[in-house]
């Protein structure tokens, strides 16, 4: 993370010159290009261009729901996303002729459109496109034949994107699924080759496990036999992380250690290449054979004097069964073996629709304030357009709904980028043209360069897609008779003026994220009470995953929040250096609890195990105890007497059991109090009076 001094004009820059590595495939931005570009091409060819504008500004309006996930989820959001945008449509060139019930429409769009980011940003994005296809098409009324017609023609065009997205279903049944289960494995092979790093910075629990849940347990998941290859694969891969993460907490034989590592690092990297590509896993088995030997002979001589040797015999188990079941994990393979059901933990599972939007239907909710300011602000921008009367005006709206975002760091962001982005595409645009042939072909051809880099660049930096954007739709209009020249810089006009409102209204109505970080900490440390007291109760192990989804979770949402925060102007360093303290002691606390939680498993006799998990709920109450003072905002009260317990509980393990799970033990009890000590005395040491007031204002 940044330092505290962290500013606005840094976080700019920092915008300004991040360039992300682009993280879509060729074949989505050739599919998604192919719905925009085919349907004008043929309408051109066969000299009927309306219809062709029609289909690909469906297509073009729907393009960014088409993102991975499993087969039903990703048909369900563009099916979902094209029904919107031709409904949108339909009202908007039935109205639009209208002032005053068009303002109503907007405004009540803009409204549900906002709330939709309660259910997270592909939902969000059906919102928009609503949003987006309402403003536009208001400024072209029609009557009921021509309106019905063009709603029907955008509604085609998220269908062909949707057939275009989904046309590879039957030959790659199960491709989500492994490429999200080959992106995990690899990511447990970059953990087992780091021999030493600050356990601050390397997540405990990381949020590639929860997408993987989502992915094939959720509700729209495919559903066959290699469903539960899938499964135990997803099991073993949690199993792993928490024998890699224990071994490391152990800091013993280092030797030994690092080249066990290195040979599971291989067999990781192996299976994550067979579910990648879909093949057997044969490299992965010869890489087992190796780590098998090299089991025996890294184990003679003293690898069981320090607690390692079950760590490394557990893990070396968890490998093969994660090669077997690699073997089993695709439509290719047929599965041999029968594993458990898997079933998508409490804090995943989806509750009902509406009782979600009425939770969120209060001034205090994010997403109700983000609602209400969207509301305001499209029907405002709407209106000024009209009074106005700007050259294609509704780019001042659809500007306003695309930045207006429910934080300020991101509609920050997406402001300054998209000024800047429209103007580079205005240069862009007009050198492009002046160097392509004026003819209707050479300029679909430069449009479909411009699309797919549109596609490929949203991603790694939105001000260079937006320029791409820019040209592409300039182009596409030049097809309906507008000048290029007269678009661009009418384009520029109406975003600015869009970006500008944007920022004016969340700037009128702000949700600080200063004043919700607190609160976000604080249900990262009630995540973690809840997992260690599932580590105390062994006789309910199958709550252990669910409660470890949940702190991933928390975790996740905890570190947004942070980021959201020191991009906020007027944040007090006092509240940022809290939270970056507490979210750094909290990751050693879950290192630490998953340690514990792999050490309870391995452990084939369990010294004092009542005594053990008395220790453990402890630890939990203290924790809870914490998150609740900083939640409350309230002097942290007297915790329990943790050392003194870890000390009896040492003490109460004498003479039970080996040697060296005795030690193992002390070692972790050990971690586990001064991971929970340091946590409540960043707690104590925070400067409640400054910081709470500054956190507290505005709201």
């Amino acid at each position: 993370m940044p330092p505290s001094g962290y500013s606005l004009r840094a976080h700019a820059i920092e915008s300004l010159t991040n360039v992300k590595r682009p993280d879509v495939p060729l074949r989505v931005v050739l599919r998604n290009t192919a719905a925009v570009i085919l349907p004008l091409a043929v309408g051109m060819a066969t000299g009927h261009p309306q219809i062709g504008l029609g289909v690909a500004a469906g297509a073009l309006d729907t393009m960014f729901s088409d993102q991975p996930g499993p087969y039903r989820q990703r048909m369900r959001q563009l099916l979902l996303a094209s029904l919107a945008a031709g409904l949108a449509a339909l009202v908007g060139f039935l109205i639009g002729g209208q002032l005053l019930p068009i303002l109503l429409a907007t405004a009540a769009c803009g409204f549900f459109g906002g709330m939709l980011v309660v259910f997270g940003a592909d939902t969000a994005r059906v919102g928009m496109t609503s949003m987006i296809l309402l403003v536009i098409t208001a400024s072209t009324p029609a009557s009921l034949g021509h309106a019905l017609g063009g709603a029907a023609l955008i509604f085609a065009g998220g269908l062909l994107l949707t057939a275009f997205s989904l046309a590879a279903w039957p030959l790659q049944r199960y491709w989500p699924e492994r490429i999200e289960l080959a992106r995990v494995y690899a990511g447990l092979a970059a953990l087992a080759r780091e021999q030493a790093h600050d356990d601050a910075e390397v997540p405990a629990l990381t949020e590639a496990m929860t997408s993987l849940q989502h992915t094939l347990l959720g509700r729209h998941r495919a559903h066959g036999r290699a469903m539960e290859a899938f499964g135990v694969l997803l099991e073993l891969a949690e199993r792993i992380r928490l024998e890699l993460t224990a071994m490391a907490e152990l800091h013993a034989n280092p030797a030994i250690h690092a080249m066990f590592r290195d040979d599971a690092a291989r067999v990781l990297a192996a299976i994550a290449e067979a579910l990648q590509q879909g093949d057997p896993p044969e490299r992965a088995d010869r890489a087992l054979q190796t780590l098998r030997a090299s089991e025996r002979a890294l184990l003679d001589g003293g690898g069981n004097a320090d607690g390692l040797a079950a760590h490394i015999h557990a893990l070396a188990g968890q490998l093969a069964a994660a090669v077997r079941n690699a073997d089993w994990a695709g439509s290719r393979g047929e599965l041999r073996a029968s594993a458990a059901e898997t079933r998508l933990p409490t804090s995943l599972r989806s509750s009902s629709t509406w009782a979600t939007l009425r939770a969120n239907l209060t001034p205090r909710s994010v997403a109700f304030r983000h609602a209400v300011r969207m509301a305001v602000c499209l029907s405002a921008a709407l209106w000024i357009s009209r009074l106005l009367h700007l050259p294609h005006g509704y780019w001042l709206p659809m500007t306003a709904a695309i930045v207006l975002r429910p934080d300020f760091a991101a509609t920050f962001n997406f402001g300054l980028l998209r000024v800047l982005g429209t103007v580079l595409g205005l240069v862009l645009t007009t050198v492009l043209l002046h160097v392509t042939p004026d003819e209707p072909w050479a300029h679909l051809a430069l449009m479909a360069v411009l699309c797919m880099a549109f596609r490929y660049l949203a991603g790694a930096h939105y001000g260079i897609a937006v320029a791409t954007l820019t040209g592409t739709v300039v182009i596409l209009l030049s097809f309906e008779g507008v000048s290029p020249g007269l678009a661009v810089s009418d384009r520029v006009l109406n975003t600015a003026l869009g970006c500008g409102m944007a920022l004016l209204a969340y700037v009128a109505w702000p949700t600080w994220e200063r004043g919700r970080a607190r609160a976000a900490l604080a249900v990262m440390l009630d995540a973690y009470a809840s997992y260690l007291r599932a580590l105390a109760q062994p006789d309910r192990g199958g709550n252990r995953n669910d409660t470890r989804t949940a702190a991933r979770t928390a975790r996740t949402n905890a570190q947004a929040s942070i980021d959201r925060m020191r991009t906020e102007p007027a944040t007090p360093p006092e509240l940022l250096a809290l939270a970056r303290a507490l979210f750094a002691n909290g990751n050693r606390l879950a290192r630490t609890a998953m340690a514990l939680e792999a050490t309870l498993d391995d452990l084939a006799v369990l010294p004092a195990a009542d005594a053990i998990g008395r220790f453990v709920e402890h630890n939990a109450d203290a924790v809870q105890a914490i998150a609740t003072a900083l939640r409350e905002q309230q002097p942290l009260g007297a915790l329990p007497t943790l050392r003194a317990m870890q000390r009896e509980l040492v003490t109460s393990m004498q003479g039970v059991g080996d040697r060296a799970a005795l030690e193992l033990l002390a070692r972790i009890s050990d971690r586990l109090v001064d991971n929970v000590d340091t946590l409540a005395y960043v707690t104590k040491r925070s400067s409640q009076t400054p910081a709470a007031a500054a956190e507290q204002s505005p709201t």
